[in-house]
């Protein structure tokens, strides 16, 4: 069975950096893409970056570009989401996303709070 279990989440002042990570289990890691999606208070859950199985290929909104960097580690099978430079509306719930074959995961999620 797969699963995912992000941590890395807390509190920050504008301006700070956190680095979520989230391990993965109960599939090949290396042969998916992982995804970092996020969910704000009263908001739909947006995609915020991705990256493919070999982690060559990265994608960001255009609202953390710049800011955010996607990467993974396929013998420890964990993605990261390194977010500098962090914003009032980078406040959400971010969960790692993963699609195999026609069934798509989800982790429990991390609270990120930015607040001064």
């Amino acid at each position: 069975q797969v699963q995912l279990v992000e941590s890395g989440g807390g509190l920050v002042q504008p301006g700070g950096s956190l680095r979520l990570s989230c391990a993965a289990s109960g599939l090949t890691f290396r042969n998916y893409a992982m995804s970092w999606y996020r969910q704000a208070p009263g908001k739909e859950r947006e995609l915020v970056a991705n990256i493919n199985s070999a982690g060559g290929t990265t994608n960001y909104a255009d609202s953390v570009k710049g800011r955010f960097t996607i990467s993974r580690d396929n013998v420890k099978n964990t993605v990261y989401l390194q977010m500098n430079s962090l914003k009032l509306g980078d406040t959400a719930v971010y969960y790692c996303n993963t699609r195999v074959f026609l069934a798509t995961y989800w982790g429990q999620g991390t609270q990120v709070t930015v607040s001064s």
